[in-house]
């Protein structure tokens, strides 16, 4: 890794886009997600603990655990930075999409691009995996077998920035591209896919090796299978929360200035502008590390 935990903790934003775009979904879990930035202030913040001395002794012993590579943390914000990458490149293509239904002298580069509806089906259900991927790197669990416990942690354990990522993942790339019945369309989508059209895809090519699986086709599989093994919780946030496109639109429209002739790229948009994977992924990380450092000083 290029960066300790310290610096990227650091170097989190208290501002732009991607916490304005967050801040906006509070009202789906209401006071779940603050923005901790720096590391010494979330020392403080997730131990409670005021004593300088202590939460330098603290944060040593955080910078020494996070680079023994065998703890997993370092591959768990690969994960999450690898995604919001791969997620920004995908934006652009479903943006030249968009840009070429719109335009007709720029029609050809839907003959360049993936559809849309596809491109962020694929990325949802990517997410899905690269969130699976870094939470059993977290808790030191085999990622093949290990789709019951990550269903279940999500459903009962998830707080914070973890919940916060989760509920933005059904927002941001469930509910706004796809509509209110995206957890079906996701479904059909990978299930209807080859390992031939898998391999085409420019996400997986970015990602493939965050995915297990021994070929293309094991791969889709697990993809598949780690998607089904969250479409109940999906399902049930956006019931019991009532949700729908608009709601979220109007929520983010209060955070984010978006014009309404401009909505048709709004997806593509967050794709490009935010890093809410990296972003929250980060502060999951960070508070699990500091936690584990205050047992062990």
């Amino acid at each position: 890794m290029n960066n300790s935990i310290i610096t990227l903790v650091d170097d989190l934003p208290n501002g732009g886009i991607t916490v304005s775009a967050l801040r906006a979904l509070d009202f789906i879990v209401p006071g779940e997600w603050n923005n901790l930035v720096g590391f010494r202030n979330t020392v403080r913040k997730v131990t409670g603990e005021e004593d300088l001395e202590r939460i330098q002794k603290i944060s040593e012993r955080a910078l020494w655990i996070y680079n023994d590579e065998s703890q997993g943390y370092q591959g768990a914000i690969w994960a999450y930075q690898t995604l919001d990458k791969a997620d920004a490149a995908m934006g652009a293509a479903a943006m030249a999409n968009k840009i070429g239904e719109k335009i007709s002298f720029l029609s050809f580069l839907n003959k360049l691009t993936p559809s849309a509806d596809k491109t962020q089906a694929v990325d949802l259900a990517i997410k899905v995996v690269g969130e699976l991927v870094a939470f059993c790197k977290l808790n030191g669990m085999p990622t093949r077998e290990s789709l019951g416990d990550f269903s279940a942690a999500l459903a009962e354990e998830y707080s914070g920035p973890s919940l916060m990522r989760m509920v933005a993942l059904v927002c941001f790339d469930g509910l706004i591209p796809l509509g209110p019945d995206f957890v079906d369309r996701v479904g059909d989508i990978i299930g209807g896919m080859s390992s031939a059209g898998l391999q085409q895809n420019p996400l997986f090519q970015k990602v493939n090796n965050l995915i297990p699986g021994d070929s293309t086709q094991g791969k889709l599989d697990f993809i598949g299978n780690s998607f089904d093994s969250v479409r109940g919780w999906m399902s049930n946030l956006v019931s019991s929360q009532g949700l729908d496109p608009q709601m979220i639109i109007d929520h983010l429209q209060g955070f984010v200035e978006i014009a309404d002739d401009k909505l048709d790229y709004l997806a593509a948009f967050l794709d490009l502008t935010t890093n809410y994977f990296e972003h929250t992924g980060t502060q999951t990380v960070a508070r699990r590390l500091i936690l584990q450092a205050a047992e062990e000083v």
